[in-house]
């Protein structure tokens, strides 16, 4: 499809069975994570950590950094995305994040985060509607981080106020949200809409169904979409039942990961690479367009 080294991925959770948000995670885990992300085709990844109690975020932030730091990974893996954790804790918005471990937002907060990893953290997802999120918008943009919009019930208005504060994607379109919406207006309407929000899909074939990634790409164009892959530690694995992102889950033949508990999909069993074979099957971009929204764009999005 392309002549470059591999995909850009902005959002990566974990590989193989290593999970960048388990206390259980060692540097050598770490290591063998991103050697084995890079093997699958990406050339460039963001560690994503998603919502979690303090502990974790104060041993894997600078355990993820000193790793990021070796010289095997320059230029691989410039920072941190941070998916949480102000994010909603409506059921349904929630997705597979723990409520308990949410907070609301909090500048002071997320400057002890971004000391611990020495100032890498280059995206963070917030939810738009929370009291207080412009405040720390427009902080975590001047700061040199993107912020990007998810896991939340925001209106028309929270997402233009908070493009107004900095805010510059919005996570995973048309995923972290209730099973059940109103018909018009919500989120997915409303993100589509906010023309100064790139949306980032996660094109596995179990996240949106064709009909939705289409309608956000011809709405936003091949210029203003990016795709991620949102991969789960499961990524990686044979089907199979697993301890995944805090819950029990599936893993079935076809690639769907879901937690049965909460109904949910719970992450990514693809890698970037199978997302992008996923996307061009479906006849949408031509091989031009489908770099820009695997590689030029999310580049451009965090800098």
């Amino acid at each position: 499809m392309r002549k470059t080294k591999g995909w850009v991925d902005l959002q990566v959770n974990g590989y193989i069975g290593i999970d960048f948000s388990s206390m259980a995670l060692t540097k050598d885990d770490a290591r063998k994570a991103c050697r084995e992300i890079f093997l699958s085709g990406t050339a460039i990844f963001l560690p994503t950590i998603i919502t979690s109690p303090d502990e974790v975020y104060e041993r894997n932030l600078p355990l993820l950094a000193e790793v990021i730091g070796d010289k095997e990974f320059s230029g691989k893996i410039p920072g941190f995305h941070l998916e949480g954790p102000f994010l909603s804790t409506e059921k349904g918005a929630s997705g597979a994040h723990n409520p308990k471990w949410m907070i609301k937002p909090d500048v002071s907060y997320f400057k002890k985060l971004s000391s611990l990893c020495g100032g890498k953290i280059k995206m963070l997802t917030v939810a738009a509607e929370i009291e207080g999120v412009c405040k720390l918008i427009k902080y975590a943009s001047k700061s040199g981080t993107t912020v990007s919009l998810g896991h939340q019930l925001a209106n028309s208005a929270d997402l233009a106020k908070a493009a107004a504060a900095g805010a510059k994607a919005l996570t995973h379109l048309g995923n972290g949200l209730p099973n059940l919406l109103p018909r018009h207006p919500n989120t997915i309407w409303d993100g589509i809409a906010e023309d100064a929000l790139v949306p980032m899909i996660i094109t596995d074939g179990h996240h949106l169904p064709y009909s939705v990634i289409k309608t956000i790409i011809r709405a936003k164009g091949a210029d203003n979409c990016i795709v991620v892959s949102d991969a789960a530690p499961i990524a990686g694995l044979k089907p199979g039942k697993y301890s995944n992102l805090g819950g029990d889950v599936v893993l079935e033949k076809n690639g769907r990961l879901h937690n049965p508990a909460l109904g949910c999909l719970s992450g990514s069993s693809f890698s970037m690479t199978k997302c992008m074979n996923y996307l061009k099957g479906l006849n949408l971009l031509s091989d031009k367009e489908l770099i820009k929204v695997g590689y030029e764009n999310p580049l451009r999005l965090i800098g």
